[in-house]
């Protein structure tokens, strides 16, 4: 692997989560790199994108449309359809990266993950971090078609969880919900963006904003991720991850992983689902359960 091999590398796979723009520039071109843009919202379709960088539309074909939720998982075989459209293979290593930083990026590593895939990373401060370096970009609407890919699923299902395994969680001495929501969301001092959701939190669920685990548009160091999340959960090892809708919950999991937990999940409903109305408890207020 030599040098091919990104920095910081941790977890199952032979690559580690995250991957700076020093280490991806002179890589770009090589054969088996596969760069994926994941923007979403008004970053969606950006015009201009990192050279050769393939769309992975979370907001579109990898979310699944047919159930109520926003940006949940889509089905292992509609996943696979997906990523071979890409171009992308099973022995390919991947990068992906947002116009946003790092935001939805996480969301599509996280899928990535939960479908078996662990040869994929997040591009530290995503486009932003990028042109900062000074290392070329291409008009989006530029570029041929991509050869299809022999890319195949192998969910791990037990990377997302449902509302009832986050119910239990929340009662459990060994496991801590983290929230990434913002803190004002969290205490339900403002209104949900979303229409008929509830406002508040889940009883015993911990906050930590996802633009919390972030300095400067980067990722925080490891050993600085590791002390925050040490005074949120003490001695806890499972961690389960919410936000308003599966999405930014991924990036306070990147953080968890870079700071060494390897018991994690993300709740792929989110306050999307608890938030409902429902016989679900909602609270209010910042008061949140001490470590364990």
């Amino acid at each position: 692997m030599g040098d091919d091999v990104p920095a910081g590398t941790s977890g199952p796979g032979p690559f580690g989560p995250l991957v700076g723009a020093d280490w991806l520039g002179p890589r770009l071109n090589r054969p088996g790199l596969v760069v994926l843009d994941a923007s979403v919202g008004a970053h969606r379709g950006a015009r201009l994108r990192i050279p050769g960088a393939r769309t992975f539309d979370i907001d579109g074909a990898l979310s699944d449309h047919d159930g109520p939720l926003p940006h949940t998982m889509p089905a292992p075989d509609r996943f696979t359809e997906e990523l071979r459209s890409l171009g992308v293979h099973d022995t390919d290593t991947v990068v992906v990266y947002d116009c946003a930083g790092i935001y939805s990026s996480a969301r599509a590593w996280w899928m990535l993950r939960a479908m078996g895939f662990d040869r994929a990373a997040v591009l530290d401060g995503g486009l932003p971090a990028w042109t900062d370096a000074g290392l070329p970009v291409e008009d989006a609407r530029s570029g041929p078609a991509v050869a299809r890919g022999d890319f195949t699923a192998r969910p791990r299902p037990e990377l997302f969880v449902d509302g009832a395994e986050v119910a239990a969680a929340l009662s459990d001495p060994g496991a801590a919900v983290l929230d990434a929501r913002s803190r004002e969301r969290f205490a339900g001092t403002v209104a949900e963006p979303r229409p008929g959701l509830r406002a508040g939190h889940m009883p015993g669920a911990v906050n930590l904003p996802f633009d919390e685990v972030r300095r400067d548009g980067l990722m925080r160091p490891a050993d600085e991720l590791r002390a925050m999340f040490s005074a949120l959960v003490g001695e806890r090892e499972r961690l389960l991850f919410s936000c308003g809708s599966g999405v930014t919950a991924c990036v306070v999991a990147l953080g968890a992983v870079l700071a060494g937990y390897d018991d994690t999940a993300v709740y792929d409903g989110s306050w999307s689902e608890w938030g409902l109305p429902s016989k679900r408890p909602v609270v209010t207020g910042t008061a949140v359960a001490p470590p364990h």
